[in-house]
């Protein structure tokens, strides 16, 4: 794992931008895994910004991590809306290249083996982008999730109903289950960068990078990743041991190549 810390959370999203495109420089068809959150909006700016300064991308295909379930599409608090109001228009990417579990399926089991057969269809993720939870939940998968776990319909915890609860008008507003890409499921991206930015994220960032590989902390998963990065500000950055503004360097946990 590469832990990269930059001067602020602008910095933290212009830094993991590079990185797209960097893939996206090697393979104009990129799958893009996104994700949802306010952690990664500075990245999906920066990308933006680049759009219009001529990048291309019109071929990259784009992947949801998560749903809320019962959520309509068309609510703007769903990850529909989110990708498409963030990512898919900015970024002038068409709608058919645009896949997001579908948290209103009358069968929610059913929706997720297709979500995960239209990634395999795809050829699965080129590059994934990740937030991390106070709690070290990474897409929806809350602590306890299975390393090895697919997508599936899955409970939130109160401590990410809490902090969601910020986008509803009431905290019970707050939908209870999700569909969520499984760990193993993002496991399986090619490249994953995960952003952090915060005082409220160093426990979890510090746990996942330097604590035992534990359900107990799904994020703890990248310490095993082939080719994983964080990048994060001072503040998030500040419960690792001996972490500095730098280029990206080779954190002394790493896992195989």
């Amino acid at each position: 794992m590469d832990v990269a810390v930059v001067g602020d959370p602008e910095s933290v999203g212009r830094r993991a931008a590079v990185l797209v495109l960097q893939g996206l420089g090697e393979d104009p068809a990129l799958v893009l895994g996104v994700a949802t959150g306010s952690s990664p909006v500075s990245t999906y700016r920066a990308l933006a910004e680049a759009r219009r300064e001529g990048t291309d991308f019109s071929r990259v295909r784009v992947v949801a991590l998560d749903e809320y379930v019962g959520l309509p599409e068309t609510d703007p608090r769903s990850y529909h809306a989110f990708v498409w109001r963030e990512i898919a228009q900015p970024l002038r990417i068409p709608r058919d290249n645009v896949l997001v579990p579908d948290g209103n399926a009358p069968d929610p089991e059913a929706a997720c083996a297709a979500f995960e057969e239209a990634l395999r269809a795809w050829g699965g993720t080129g590059i994934q982008l990740l937030g991390i939870g106070r709690n070290g939940h990474v897409g929806f998968n809350e602590p306890g999730s299975a390393l090895d776990s697919r997508t599936r319909r899955s409970a939130l915890s109160e401590t990410t109903r809490a902090d969601n609860a910020r986008f509803f008008p009431r905290p019970e507003d707050v939908p209870a289950y999700c569909l969520t890409q499984g760990v193993g499921t993002i496991a399986e991206a090619r490249t994953i960068v995960l952003v952090a930015s915060g005082p409220h994220k160093a426990a979890a960032v510090a746990a996942a990078v330097e604590g035992p590989v534990t359900e107990a902390c799904p994020a703890s998963f990248l310490q095993r990743h082939r080719d994983a990065t964080m990048v994060l500000d001072p503040a998030a950055a500040a419960g690792l041991a001996g972490h500095r503004v730098s280029e990206p360097t080779r954190h002394r946990r790493s896992g195989p190549a």
